[in-house]
């Protein structure tokens, strides 16, 4: 075999080696940025469900064509915040939220009438009880908005007090739908035995 024709099976054989690359990183690329994004759990507002550097995997797609649950795990970024936080979706829009001293109760309005419901938190250690923070106790959820609290509640940076942003004049208690990534789809090396 000449050098030549060695020459071309070479260049031949690193072309297709540089497209398959091109083509794997293109659909990996695809993935991170519309399907799916890999996180690590920082803090313990989670605990126990997440710990700290538990790797989560978010799925980006369910909450642009499905409307998100009550006790759906989500990622976003709060308003006023650049870094992504996980909570639990605890109030949907049209909603109204009240913090009492037995739990949480969720309230609708039907014909001028208010019917609350204690809301069952079966993920929360009986132990945990929510506090009101920062001197509000009862919200209203607009539309295109929710409503999510960490399930350490003692130790959670939430929606109860504007995500740390003591509810200056302007801030929000809620979290607008086009600032959610997605909804946590998986979690890696889970310790089984808070599920």
């Amino acid at each position: 075999m000449t050098f030549k024709t060695k020459l071309k099976y070479f260049l031949l054989d690193l072309f297709d080696m540089v497209s398959f690359l091109i083509f794997v990183g293109g659909i990996v690329l695809f993935v991170r940025f519309f399907v799916a994004n890999p996180y690590t759990v920082v803090g313990a507002s989670m605990s126990p469900t997440f710990k700290e550097n538990d790797f989560i995997i978010v799925d980006k797609i369910t909450p642009r064509f499905s409307q998100l649950q009550r006790g759906d795990v989500i990622v976003f970024v709060p308003p006023g915040k650049i870094i992504p936080y996980i909570k639990r979706v605890i109030w949907l829009p049209g909603e109204t939220v009240k913090i009492v001293h037995d739990g949480v109760e969720i309230c609708k309005t039907e014909n001028k009438i208010e019917q609350c419901n204690t809301l069952a938190q079966p993920y929360l250690d009986p132990s945990i009880k929510t506090e009101a923070r920062c001197g509000v106790d009862t919200f209203v959820i607009s539309t295109g908005w929710l409503f999510v609290m960490g399930d350490n509640r003692w130790f959670s940076t939430d929606s109860r007090c504007c995500f740390g942003l003591d509810c200056y004049e302007g801030s929000t208690y809620e979290v607008p739908f086009d600032h959610i990534i997605g909804k946590v789809y998986v979690r890696f090396f889970p310790n089984f035995s808070t599920f």
